[in-house]
């Protein structure tokens, strides 16, 4: 595979200064426990099908998008509220293991971790979730006015919608603050007020994620740009859809258009936008172009895909680099 089949061009030698520069990533949002079950198919209504093998493993939208930028080269603090059961302990053990602060994981005293039960077609690797969002619902603005110093020192703050809202709200007012770029990944797809349209430099939905907010059905590039066109209107400065196989369409001050997906052989597709977004932020907070960010992000999610998991499935910088110089 070489990198040059996706029209851009990539830099083989960075400077000294890109070399060095390790960039800083806020990520609020969930911590879920996910309860992976693979299958030949996925059932009818009423139906019962028998399952291939089935998986426990730490997921959530914000741990999975943290996960991604740390493994990516990124200094990440992630803030995020599990609960007293034994999911949490999952949460910690994987924030130790990646060698993550926890200093802003939050416990809700006698609350239930957040969870997802996935579906995963072992054929296709295409998923259906069910989420439980649990303690990430109690996050809190003064929890997150806690870690204010960090959205002070960050470059990026990356949050989704799978925690409470009051929580994504604060966290975008702190990083407007500070002049920090804002990146809102909309998933899952919920309301959002109009006025913080306007406070977010990157909108990163998903064809049915851009559709929710557009009403406008994501099939192509020519409906991806429409939905986009929709979104900037809204007050949005940049708009990123991720599009599957296809890749991403983009449409940002720098370029627009398609960004083709690196073609591997998917096993698990579950967490495949969470590693695009978390390797999207990585590379904007160590200083690279949009372009040159969508390129890398794409990389890394389609590493992610080629194998099981969702946080555990994020590939190392050494493997990024890799693909996009097309040697693996």
């Amino acid at each position: 595979m070489e990198a040059a089949s996706h029209g851009f061009k990539i830099k083989r030698k960075e400077t000294a200064m890109e070399q060095t520069k390790r960039g800083k990533v806020v990520v609020t949002g969930s911590f879920i426990t996910d309860i992976a079950v693979f299958t030949s198919r996925f059932p009818a209504d009423g139906e019962t099908v028998p399952g291939r093998s089935i998986q426990f493993g730490p997921g959530g939208k914000g741990s999975n998008q943290a996960t991604a930028a740390s493994r990516a080269g990124a200094e990440v603090i992630m803030i995020t509220k599990i609960g007293t059961d034994f999911m949490g302990e999952i949460a910690r053990t994987h924030y130790k293991n990646e060698n993550m602060t926890q200093k802003y994981v939050y416990t809700q005293e006698g609350g239930e971790t957040g969870s997802a039960i996935i579906e995963i077609n072992a054929e296709t690797a295409e998923n259906r979730i069910i989420v439980l969002k649990g303690a990430n619902d109690a996050l809190t603005k003064e929890e997150i006015d806690q870690a204010e110093a960090e959205f002070q020192e960050c470059d990026v703050l990356l949050t989704q919608l799978e925690a409470s809202q009051i929580s994504v709200t604060e966290s975008i007012r702190l990083a407007r603050r500070y002049g920090k770029t804002v990146v809102l990944n909309p998933a899952p797809a919920g309301e959002i007020d109009e006025a913080l349209f306007g406070e977010i430099d990157y909108f990163t939905p998903n064809e049915t994620e851009a559709e929710f907010y557009t009403g406008i059905r994501v099939t192509d590039e020519q409906t991806a740009e429409r939905a986009v066109d929709r979104l900037l209107d809204k007050g949005v400065k940049n708009v990123i859809i991720t599009l599957g196989k296809i890749g991403v369409y983009a449409k940002t001050k720098e370029f627009q258009g398609i960004v083709p997906a690196f073609r591997v052989k998917a096993v698990d597709t579950t967490g495949a936008g969470d590693a695009f977004n978390g390797g999207f932020c990585a590379a904007l907070a160590e200083g690279k172009s949009v372009r040159d960010a969508v390129l890398f992000a794409n990389a890394l999610a389609a590493l992610s895909v080629t194998r099981r998991g969702t946080s555990p499935a994020m590939p190392y910088r050494g493997k990024i680099e890799k693909m996009l110089k097309g040697e693996c």
